[in-house]
């Protein structure tokens, strides 16, 4: 057997099993650390399927910073775990439906879509030669050029509406002005007390 298709079936196997304790796990530390388990896997099926920047992209930005700030999130907050575990059962039926759904869409999709796929996605596109990296970064600034900026702009307004959002002040707090602390003068700021004033 070739050595790809047993990585491809050690890793795939090991992303499947991952993705299933994400959500079966109860502790959500641990449900997190399988979700990085699960990024690192995608991460080599990428780079089986010669996507070797998506591949670096996943681990740098999601395994390396996204899923660092989950951890400290979710280690911060004080979940109830057994309150949790009350809705589980409760919402399988539900679950299970919708797994199938999108199990079965999926299998479908991927079924039509790549059944007569070269090597890779992008480099199977005759554009400028083999290299990933150049090919993705020419679809993006020339086809598809409008959506990019799109999505950009989309990006920069939940910046801007998380920004807004959570920078409120508080009438209770005291706030200082920067202004006000350059244009302070000397007298201002220093007041000579002589002997005679403090006698009186």
């Amino acid at each position: 057997m070739n050595l790809e298709i047993i990585i491809f079936y050690i890793f795939s196997l090991l992303l499947l099993s991952s993705s299933i304790a994400v959500i079966m796990v109860n502790n959500p530390v641990k449900s997190a650390i399988s979700l990085v388990l699960s990024f690192f896997s995608s991460a080599v099926l990428w780079l089986l399927l010669n996507a070797e920047f998506l591949s670096i992209i996943l681990i740098l930005v999601y395994v390396g910073a996204v899923m660092v700030l989950f951890l400290f999130v979710v280690m911060m907050l004080d979940i109830n775990i057994s309150r949790t575990e009350e809705g589980f059962v409760k919402y399988l039926p539900i679950g299970i439906i919708v797994f199938a759904t999108i199990a079965g869409l999926l299998s479908y999709f991927f079924y039509n879509q790549f059944d007569n796929a070269g090597d890779s996605i992008i480099t199977s596109i005759d554009l400028i030669g083999k290299d990933n990296t150049k090919n993705l970064g020419y679809l993006l600034y020339t086809e598809y050029l409008l959506a990019f900026e799109i999505a950009a702009i989309i990006l920069l307004l939940g910046i801007i509406s998380a920004i807004t959002l959570t920078h409120k002040k508080s009438e209770t707090n005291k706030y200082q002005n920067p202004g006000d602390q350059v244009n302070v003068s000397k007298n201002a700021r220093l007041k000579i007390i002589s002997d005679e004033d403090r006698a009186r």
